[in-house]
């Protein structure tokens, strides 16, 4: 008995300290902490706020080939049912279609010549909606609205014919996607993303690994300079990378059918720059952390936003103003339009210049920390 005492008291003594060991260490690792704490708020915050099924106030461009107090009565009619929001007013229908294809605007609105005395003739003239069908969620709500919008919009105007049957009606013309197939949707989108999880581990590992097997000295004896060990390590990846990029792509097109409009030298030369910011990023984090496990913690951090604020997962549109100025500071957000607007729209790089230049400018400040903080781990 007393053995079994002696073996019971010094197991729990044993396991107590080794209990108390690992809250000391675990409060010493800051990284980890601060996962332990910030990983599920965001996952609360982006979830409770920042993510929205139904989207509303979807950006919408109006083709204006009449103006009348009808035409202007039906515009406002569209406002107040809160999923358009009529940001441009184009004259010309080459500048309606190129804000569609460059996704300016999810939605366009043509208003033709003669309707309102079409209308008032009782010939129940119709209206052009064209959706970017991209994105079959975004756009399937709003289209379904537009139905009970035909029987509302004129109400208080007295002047049109008594009639049982609608005044005039939608042509609703789903663009790029008109079946809503789910892989043309999902395909392109999950390039960015396998590209983004692969390339951030890769990298992330990158200079923590070096310290841990010990061959950081042999480089730091070396006539070799921060950004060309960054290079040197970048490099290799991003052959890796588009590697991945083409198999996923053609696979996408051989198994699902995913169509390829645009440029395959525009979608090969764009997505490079997208493997090369995530590679930059990744190495960024291989710089502040103390070790793998860090560095690890440290990329599944920030492809967490990528995933949920991007518009992979969840329409762009219809995320609240500070939801989606994060996502613009998010490479997967750029590639996301980017890889979409080529494959599906045919888009030109004049319609994707914005996007390009966003993932140039985080790709500079990426590989600016990442050569200041070696430049401080060297030191």
């Amino acid at each position: 008995m007393n053995a079994i005492a002696a073996f019971g008291g010094g197991f729990w003594r044993r396991s107590g300290a080794m209990l108390i060991k690992e809250f000391i260490q675990l409060r010493r690792d800051r990284v980890s902490f601060a996962m332990i704490v910030m990983i599920p708020l965001m996952q609360l915050i982006l979830f409770g706020y920042a993510i929205n099924t139904t989207p509303r106030d979807l950006p919408t461009a109006v083709l204006v080939q009449e103006t009348s107090d009808v035409g202007r009565s039906i515009l406002a009619a569209l406002q107040n049912t809160r999923y358009f929001k009529i940001t441009k007013v184009v004259s010309d229908e080459a500048e309606f279609d190129r804000l569609i294809r460059s996704g300016t605007v999810l939605f366009g609105i043509e208003i033709p010549a003669g309707f309102e005395r079409a209308l008032r003739r009782g010939e129940r003239p119709a209206l052009l909606v064209a959706a970017d069908a991209t994105d079959p969620v975004a756009s399937g709500a709003a289209l379904g609205a537009l139905g009970p919008l035909v029987q509302t919009a004129l109400a208080h105007d007295h002047a049109l014919p008594e009639s049982s049957a609608p005044a005039f009606q939608f042509r609703a013309h789903a663009r790029y996607n008109p079946a809503a197939s789910t892989p043309l949707n999902i395909v392109p989108g999950l390039v960015g993303t396998i590209l983004t999880m692969t390339m951030l581990i890769f990298t992330a590992l990158s200079v923590t690994r070096e310290i841990e097997r010990g061959t950081m000295e042999s480089l730091l004896a070396m006539p070799i300079t921060p950004l060309e060990i960054m290079v040197g390590k970048i490099v290799p990846y991003i052959i890796v990378g588009f590697a991945q990029a083409t198999l996923i792509i053609g696979a996408g097109v051989l198994m699902f059918g995913v169509p390829i409009f645009g440029n395959l030298l525009l979608l090969a030369a764009l997505s490079t720059l997208f493997i090369a910011t995530n590679l930059s990023v990744g190495y960024t984090f291989s710089t502040i952390a103390q070790n793998q496990l860090q560095a690890m913690q440290m990329s599944m951090m920030f492809f967490l936003p990528n995933i949920l604020l991007s518009g992979f997962m969840f329409p762009f549109a219809g995320m609240p103003v500070w939801a989606q100025w994060i996502g613009e500071f998010l490479p997967l957000t750029h590639y996301i339009r980017i890889v979409r607007a080529i494959m599906l729209k045919g888009a030109t790089f004049a319609e994707l210049h914005y996007d390009a230049a966003a993932l140039f400018g985080l790709m500079l400040l990426a590989t600016a920390i990442a050569i200041s903080r070696f430049r401080r781990t060297l030191d």
